[in-house]
């Protein structure tokens, strides 16, 4: 959690709130194609990239 703590001070401070939508866009797909890799919807994810 201090990773996430760090990321929030720094995004404060230099004031660089426009990088909140790219990192949780990056969360959002590296959490996809975790929990698609082992189901029956990972051929569809896949095809995207």
């Amino acid at each position: 959690m201090s990773i996430v703590g760090e990321l929030w001070e720094f995004l404060k401070v230099r004031k660089k709130f426009w990088l909140m939508p790219v990192v949780l866009a990056m969360l959002v797909f590296g959490a996809l194609l975790v929990f698609a890799q082992g189901s029956a919807v990972a051929p569809f994810i896949y095809t995207l990239f």
